[in-house]
């Protein structure tokens, strides 16, 4: 079968990150724009051809249509055989563990995350390298240089393929191995965690609901939850993966989430709620009436590790990015562990891991993970957390506030304001940057300055430099007040603002967060002139 070359066009101003290329699906459905980008890929990532190819995404609108375009753009380069979840579906920690347990040589991914799905919504593109994570900076980079100059691309004039069967089919001289996109995820969770314990916290009246959102996870947690697990059929709610997300926003949080939330603060709350999201790498985890900030579940997860069969055996250490609370810091420094603090970005856990640095990681925004693949893992921080309830028998919150008593709590908040106006916003952060070299002394209200900095990091693994990482703004006290914008979003910019305060007596441990950190927000607002800057009174997620 012959190969077609197409005659196309440079895409001048998209610069995908390590998150990949995310924009509405009418962008991605113009002429040639996913095709450039695929192609654009195996331009720079020869490789491909001599090994297998991972594909799947979060069954979002347009995944079906993207991937069999994909299919006939890495037929006609050469790539000899693809892994493909049936129906077009994986989650982004499935594939990085199909990656990694077939030895391919990448995968791509096709997600926006938690961003909204639908016609007018959004869609993305990722690349993910052979050691199963988001590509480096030096692969990305490569991907944008080459979509600079881009002039065809190479496909085949082929039909569709059915999606929906299991087995082997060709697109052209290219093997398509169509597999259950769960077996093999949950056979890797079984040997992790003590599922006949949590079989047993089950059978002893332990109850739980679980929210898929419409999003990739709903078959992942029927398969283990269930089926593997035993919990009572219903207790995975919303399990069917549509692609609008049952027209909701798949983001786990009190916001976007809140009929979770709502259900575990109810009359007839169950013992344990959690959900995930879109593309299954981010989790809430929730007690009975009771919240877990993705700080805390960290902080919990590292304290309580050897209680997990997959991780008794050795902990090299930890890292978190650096707008999550320090909680966890604490637990290293008591273990005697190594503590890293990274910028935002699974990329840079990615390197430690493979270094042997670190055995367990996690981000702010509802991401943990570990060494068993290499992108965060919603639904392995829930089974985790089972594992600990399992092993323990006690609540969720007297789980966290004895925690507490020995750490001492951190309490912390995130305020996110989204679609913020992208030059108001670059303004906010540059005038926040040109002021750090004067705060250190200072006073702001009754706290005192100690340190104010754009934060850069170093690589310890291969001296790579991150520059202006964040705003951070840290107190005599050991409070925090960080800045920073993410680039997660299709419209606009998203200001992240996040504030910490540390309290080690129990006594001051039950305090509502928000008025806990009353005085910091303020500082935080009135300080950067968020009002003023960006027109919004108040937050949209408050986290």
């Amino acid at each position: 079968m012959s190969v077609e070359t197409i005659a196309t066009h440079p895409f001048k101003d998209q610069k995908p990150g390590t998150s990949g290329l995310r924009k509405k699906v009418k962008v991605f459905e113009q002429p040639h724009y996913l095709e450039n980008f695929v192609q654009c890929v195996f331009d720079t990532q020869r490789e491909l051809e001599d090994a297998p190819l991972v594909v799947g995404g979060d069954g979002r609108y347009y995944n079906r249509e993207a991937i069999q375009k994909i299919l006939r753009i890495a037929a006609a380069n050469g790539c000899t055989r693809v892994l493909l979840g049936q129906g077009g579906i994986f989650s982004t920690p499935a594939v990085s563990h199909m990656i990694r347990k077939h030895n391919a040589r990448g995968g791509l991914i096709l997600s926006a995350s938690h961003n909204p799905g639908g016609p007018d919504e959004d869609f993305g593109i990722k690349f993910n390298t052979p050691n199963g994570g988001p590509a480096p900076e030096k692969v990305t980079e490569a991907i944008y240089t080459a979509s600079l100059h881009i002039n065809r691309y190479h496909t085949l004039n082929t039909p569709d393929i059915d999606l929906n069967k299991t087995g082997t089919i060709f697109v052209g001289d290219m093997q398509v191995d169509i597999v259950d996109p769960v077996n093999d995820y949950a056979d890797l969770m079984e040997d992790l965690f003590d599922f006949d314990k949590i079989r047993a916290l089950f059978k002893s009246g332990f109850r739980m609901r679980f929210d898929a959102m419409h999003a990739v996870t709903g078959p992942y947690a029927r398969e283990i939850i269930e089926n593997r697990l035993g919990a009572p059929q219903g207790t995975v709610v919303n399990g069917i993966p549509l692609e609008d997300f049952g027209h909701g926003h798949p983001d786990p949080n009190l916001v976007y989430a809140k009929e979770l939330a709502d259900y575990l603060f109810g009359p007839d709350a169950p013992d344990f709620g959690a959900a995930s999201d879109g593309d299954g790498d981010r989790n809430m985890v929730l007690g009975r009436h009771f919240f877990v900030t993705p700080s805390d579940s960290l902080a919990v997860i590292l304290a309580n590790a050897t209680l997990a069969p997959g991780y008794r055996a050795h902990l090299s250490g930890v890292a978190r990015s650096m707008p999550t609370s320090q909680a966890a810091d604490r637990v290293a420094a008591k273990l005697g562990l190594s503590c890293y603090e990274t910028p935002t970005g699974w990329k840079f856990f990615g390197n430690l891991l493979d270094a042997n640095k670190i055995t367990l990681c996690g981000e702010e925004s509802f991401g943990t993970g570990s060494n068993h693949v290499r992108e965060k893992d919603g639904l392995w921080a829930v089974l985790f957390w089972m594992n600990i309830l399992a092993e323990r028998r006690q609540s969720v919150a007297e789980i966290v506030r004895e925690h507490w008593r020995t750490y001492g709590r951190n309490y912390y908040t995130r305020h996110d304001y989204e679609a913020v106006d992208s030059t108001a916003a670059n303004s906010l952060v540059d005038t926040l940057r040109a002021a750090t070299a004067t705060l250190p002394g200072q006073q702001l209200g009754s706290y005192t300055v100690d340190y104010a900095d754009d934060f850069r990091y170093i690589d310890p693994i291969d001296d790579s430099v991150s520059e202006k990482q964040g705003i951070r703004i840290g107190f005599k006290d050991g409070s925090r007040i960080v800045y920073r914008l993410s680039g997660t979003g299709t419209e606009g910019a998203t200001l992240r603002v996040y504030i910490e305060a540390y309290e080690p007596d129990p006594a001051k441990h039950d305090l509502d967060t928000q008025q806990a950190l009353a005085a910091l927000i303020n500082i935080a607002n009135s300080f950067a002139g968020i009002r003023e800057r960006t027109g919004r009174n108040e937050p949209t997620v408050i986290t």
